[in-house]
C-alpha cells in the first residue's frame, strides 16, 4: 500500500509540474506573440525595440535576456545590452532554427557561445501585408536563476528523493546535482517512457543501484519529460515503527478473542464429540438410547442427531424394497422402454397432445459388420447426442431397440414435429463419425390429438409404420402422418 501510494503521489506531482511547465512555456509564447503583432509597427525605431526588449525581460522574469532581430538575422536589439551582439548576426541553434522556420517554436537544449546550457523561445514577426520582419526571441537558462528554474527547484521530500528533466534526446535539463545538467542520460525505463510521450509510474533502479519510486510526466509544449523519484525504502520506513504500535495495541484484544473463541468453540465441538464416539458402535441396541441422550443445543447438531437417528433405525429395521427403477439406458444415456411407458400414461392422464417420431439408422448393421460393435456403439452415442440438440429441454428422448429411437414431443404440432425431424435428418446427415464417415436415419412423424381420436399405443404404431415407409422409399427421408 505505502509503494502504490507513493507512486501515485509521484505520478501526481510530475503531472501537476508538467503541467505547470507547460503553461509557463505557452505563456512565454504568449508574450513574445504579444510583442511581435506591436513591434510590427515600430521596427525601424531602434529605441522602440530596445524599450520593448527591457520589458519583456523584466516585467515577469520569464527570460534570462530577449533578443529582437530583423529579416537577414542581425540582431537589432537586446535586454540585457551586456550580451553586445547588437549589429550582429548570432550562428546559435536557437537563432538559426529562427530564423530558418519563421513560426513560434521552442528550440531543443544547446550550449551558448559563453557556455550557457539555455533554451531558446522565439516568435516571428510580420507586418500587416504578411512581410517576414524578423523575430523576437527569449532565452532560458537551465543553469541560471529563471521562473523555470523557482518552478522546479523545490521537491516536497526530503529523503533522498529528487526531481528532474529530460528532454527528447534523454538531456538532462534540471537535477538537484547541477553538474549533471546538459549530460545525456543512459539505459533508464521512466526516460524510455516519458521521452516517448507516456505518462505514469514504475518501480526502478537508478543509475547508483538504488531502488527508486518513480512517476513521470510528458510536457507536450516542448516536448520534455518531468521524473520524480523517491528511494523505496524512505517509502517503507515507517512501517517496522507502523506494525509495532498495531501489535502493541491489538495484542490484548487479540488474546481475548482467541480465549473466547477456545471456549466457544469446545461447546460447539462437545455434542459433535459425543455423537460421534456413540455413532462407532451402531450395532448396539443400546446406542439409539446413548444418542437420544446428548443434548444437542444448537441447529446443525440437531440436525446431524436426527439424521444418525434416522440411520440407525434404518438399519435395524426392515429395509424396504428399493423403489426406484433403472430408468437410463446405459449405452446413449437416453430413456428407456420403461420411462417411455411411465411418460405415455402420465400425459394420457392429463389429456396432453403431443407428438411421435420414431427414427431408424439406416443400414446399421451394415456398419456393425464393417467396423465391429464398439463403432456401432460410437455411432448410437453421436446419434443421441445429435437427439439432444434438435430437441428441447423437456422434451422425452428414448432409445427402445438396437438402433431404434423415438422422441417425444409435448404439446407440439404435427407440422413443428415434422420440421424438428426434417432438422434432426439433415443434422444426421452432414454430421461425420469417423471412421464410419457419413450416416443417414430414416423418421416417422405422427402426432396425438387433444380429442383422443388416437391412443398413445396407436400413434406410436403409427409413426412406427411411417418409419418403415420411409424406409421403403429410399431411407434418409421424413415420413408425416395424413391430416
Amino acid at each position: 500500500m505505502l509503494i502504490d501510494h507513493t507512486l501515485e503521489s509521484n505520478h501526481a506531482y510530475t503531472a501537476k509540474l508538467a503541467g505547470s511547465i507547460d503553461d509557463f512555456l505557452i505563456a512565454a509564447q504568449q508574450q513574445l506573440y504579444y510583442s511581435a503583432k506591436i513591434l510590427a509597427k515600430h521596427y525601424n525605431d531602434t529605441d522602440y525595440l530596445l524599450e520593448e526588449a527591457n520589458r519583456l525581460r523584466q516585467q515577469t522574469n520569464s527570460f534570462n535576456s530577449v533578443v529582437i532581430a530583423n529579416a537577414q538575422g542581425i540582431v537589432l536589439a537586446t535586454s540585457p545590452d551586456t550580451l553586445q551582439i547588437v549589429g550582429k548576426k548570432p550562428n546559435s541553434v536557437g537563432a538559426t532554427q529562427a530564423l530558418r522556420e519563421q513560426k513560434s517554436l521552442i528550440s531543443a537544449p544547446y550550449m551558448s557561445v559563453v557556455g550557457n546550457l539555455l533554451v531558446f523561445i522565439s516568435h516571428p514577426v510580420y507586418d500587416g501585408t504578411g512581410k517576414y520582419l524578423g523575430y523576437i526571441g527569449g532565452t532560458i537558462y537551465l543553469k541560471e536563476k529563471s521562473i523555470l528554474h523557482n518552478l522546479l527547484g523545490e521537491h516536497y521530500h526530503r529523503d533522498g528523493s529528487y526531481l528532474y528533466i529530460v528532454d527528447e534526446n534523454r538531456r538532462l535539463l534540471y537535477h538537484p546535482n547541477i553538474k549533471k545538467i546538459g549530460t545525456l542520460v543512459g539505459k533508464n525505463p521512466a526516460i524510455d517512457a516519458v521521452t516517448s510521450g507516456r505518462t505514469g509510474d514504475m518501480r526502478l533502479s537508478n543509475s547508483e543501484g538504488i531502488d527508486m519510486l518513480a512517476g513521470y510526466a510528458h510536457v507536450k509544449t516542448a516536448n520534455w519529460g518531468v521524473v520524480a523519484q523517491r528511494p523505496t525504502a524512505a517509502a517503507l520506513a515507517g512501517l517496522d515503527h507502523l506494525m509495532l504500535h498495531v501489535l502493541r495495541n491489538t495484542l490484548p484484544l487479540a488474546l481475548i478473542t482467541v480465549a473466547f473463541i477456545w471456549l466457544f468453540s469446545r461447546l460447539i465441538a462437545k455434542p459433535l464429540w459425543n455423537l460421534a464416539e456413540s455413532a462407532k458402535d451402531m450395532e448396539s441396541q443400546n446406542t439409539t438410547s446413548h444418542i437420544d441422550k446428548i443434548h444437542c443445543w444448537y441447529f446443525e447438531s440437531a440436525q446431524l442427531k436426527n439424521a444418525i437417528l434416522m440411520g440407525i433405525n434404518l438399519m435395524h429395521g426392515t429395509i424396504g424394497k428399493l423403489k426406484s427403477d433403472v430408468k437410463t439406458d446405459p449405452l446413449t444415456g437416453l430413456n428407456n422402454r420403461r420411462e417411455l411407458t411411465s411418460t405415455l400414461e402420465a400425459w394420457t392422464r392429463e389429456q396432453r397432445i403431443f407428438s411421435v417420431i420414431a427414427l431408424d439408422i439406416d443400414h446399421f448393421k451394415r456398419i456393425n459388420d464393417t467396423y465391429g460393435h464398439d463403432i456401432g456403439d460410437h455411432v448410437l452415442q453421436t446419434l443421441a447426442q445429435l437427439m439432444r440438440e434438435a430437441s428441447r429441454a423437456d422434451d422425452v428422448l428414448c432409445r427402445v431397440g438396437g438402433e431404434e429411437f423415438l422422441l417425444l414431443l409435448s404439446n407440439t404440432s404435427l407440422h413443428t414435429a415434422a420440421q424438428v425431424a426434417e432438422r434432426l435428418r439433415a443434422s444426421v446427415e452432414n454430421h461425420p463419425i469417423e471412421p464410419v464417415g457419413h450416416i443417414t436415419i430414416s423418421l416417422g412423424v405422427a402426432h396425438c390429438p387433444q380429442d383422443g381420436v388416437l391412443r398413445a399405443d396407436q400413434v406410436l404404431k403409427q409413426a412406427d409404420d411411417l418409419l418403415y415407409q420411409a424406409k421403403n422409399k429410399g431411407r434418409n427421408r421424413v415420413e408425416v402422418a395424413g391430416p
